[in-house]
């Protein structure tokens, strides 16, 4: 591989100084990887099917996570002002169903394009002198009183939106939470347009709040880790949030936004920040350290192809 040396610094590099898979022991297996974990399997599951350890399998997610976080956040730099975006969170939990979990969602309405995700604890208290609520307070007792983030998620995923906003005014749909529209209102004043639909309202594809509660579905069919009722329960917070950037990255610049759509429209092509989707190759192939100065995903070079 060819190498080359820096006018500046002396220090020499190749080309595959600036990839994803940069020292990987078995980069043919990173795109592979990245499909078995937005498809519901587990760590221990792709492990097997790969050929690898578990403890590898897991490096390699942390890795790719991260990577898949840079590039969102490098490709989507600046989104079109007057649009309406839907705000949601769905419910989880880590190791054991008394410690809950909540995770924020944001977004846009037509494309069905996530702007952002945030994950955090929440308190929620079954009766008094309940097995359950036994359980919870020995378990407090012993990790200390469980705090609710809620709120915190919720102003997390807003400002993300405000940070990306292209200027203008904006409406935001949600249900009827009262938090919703304090945050919204903390966050970008008067520029807001606030409106809300009942929780009760039933959930078909005539109800407003459809994209984002089809969008939490597709979240829990693809991440194992949401599942409810299933042995694959995600461990740590921390470990939901980075297999979320994971989903972002395949909802937004790899899957095409309903099944009937054509093939080429990602929710990223519909809101024009893409020419064309991303594939699994792709989304492994550069590293995005660099910011804007990063290689663009859809840069063609003969690394890419023989990857």
């Amino acid at each position: 591989m060819q190498r080359f040396r820096c006018r500046s610094c002396r220090r020499t590099f190749s080309r595959q100084t600036f990839r994803h898979d940069y020292r990987d022991r078995r980069p043919e297996v990173n795109a592979e990887l990245f499909l078995d974990l937005v498809s519901s399997t587990s760590l221990r599951q792709t492990a097997r099917r790969r050929g690898m350890g578990v403890g590898a399998t897991q490096r390699k997610f942390r890795k790719i996570a991260r990577t898949c976080r840079l590039l969102h956040r490098n490709l989507c730099t600046a989104l079109p002002a007057n649009r309406t975006f839907l705000l949601d969170e769905e419910e989880t939990y880590e190791k054991a169903s008394i410690r809950p979990l909540t995770l924020a969602m944001l977004i846009e309405k037509q494309t069905y394009f996530v702007v952002a995700t945030m994950a955090g604890p929440i308190r929620r208290l079954a009766a008094a002198g309940t097995a359950r609520r036994r359980r919870q307070d020995r378990d407090e007792a012993r990790r200390g009183r469980r705090r609710d983030r809620s709120r915190l998620c919720v102003r997390a995923t807003l400002r993300n939106l405000a940070a990306r906003l292209d200027g203008g005014a904006l409406t935001l749909l949600s249900d009827e939470k009262a938090s919703y529209a304090t945050l919204g209102i903390e966050v970008f004043g008067t520029a807001l347009q606030h409106a809300t639909v009942s929780s009760q309202r039933m959930r078909g594809t005539f109800n407003p709040l459809f994209p984002i509660n089809l969008t939490v579905s597709m979240s829990r069919d693809n991440c194992g880790r949401l599942r409810r009722d299933a042995w694959l329960v995600t461990e740590r917070r921390r470990c939901l949030q980075l297999q979320m950037h994971l989903f972002v990255t395949y909802r937004n610049y790899v899957r095409r936004r309903h099944n009937y759509d054509d093939p080429q429209h990602t929710p990223a092509v519909l809101l024009g920040l893409l020419p064309r989707p991303l594939t699994a190759r792709e989304v492994v192939a550069w590293r995005q350290d660099w910011g804007l100065n990063s290689i663009h995903p859809t840069k063609s070079t003969p690394e890419i192809a023989a990857a």
